[in-house]
């Protein structure tokens, strides 16, 4: 097993922002995924787009671009980025049912951008229940996850299928 450590935890057990000032810049890219489960009948009312709040689908794609530029003002050690690229996809899955998330973040720069791809679906996520909860208090948020990360030091990284 290889040797884990936390990178944000300082010598005495208190947190610590990384410093990434002597990193090399390279072109980061990280993609994450998540999905929001939900009655069939809710689904269909958001694919026809007649939520009482609006269009849920393109209301959660912008909310998760938006929350993605945020990131470091809503998790407390993450630095802020100039990301270059960041895209959001929500399509259909009627055997789930519900909708899948997926996101992707990109830069040229010093640290990844995991964190960003992650709360773009996090936030996305959360905008299609708040937006559809009217009609289906039953949804479920689940399978928030990194499927894939490059560049940097620690080099690039797929999720297995079928892992986690």
């Amino acid at each position: 097993m290889a040797n884990l450590s936390l990178t944000h935890i300082g010598a005495g057990g208190e947190a610590d922002m990384v410093d990434v000032g002597g990193k090399a810049e390279s072109e980061r890219v990280a993609k994450a995924e998540g999905y929001v489960r939900m009655l069939p009948e809710t689904l269909d009312l958001v694919l026809q787009g007649n939520a009482k709040k609006g269009d849920v689908i393109a209301t959660a794609r912008l909310a998760g671009i938006m929350a993605a530029k945020q990131t470091a003002n809503l998790i407390p050690l993450c630095h802020p980025l100039m990301l270059t690229k960041v895209s959001v996809e929500i399509t259909a899955d009627e055997a789930l049912p519900g909708l899948r998330i997926q996101a992707m973040a990109k830069l040229a720069g010093r640290t990844g951008v995991e964190m960003e791809a992650l709360t773009a679906v996090s936030i996305a996520c959360l905008t299609i229940y708040d937006m559809a909860k009217a009609a289906d208090r039953e949804m479920e948020i689940g399978g928030i996850r990194l499927v894939a990360k490059s560049g940097g030091r620690s080099g690039d990284y797929v999720r297995m299928e079928g892992s986690g």
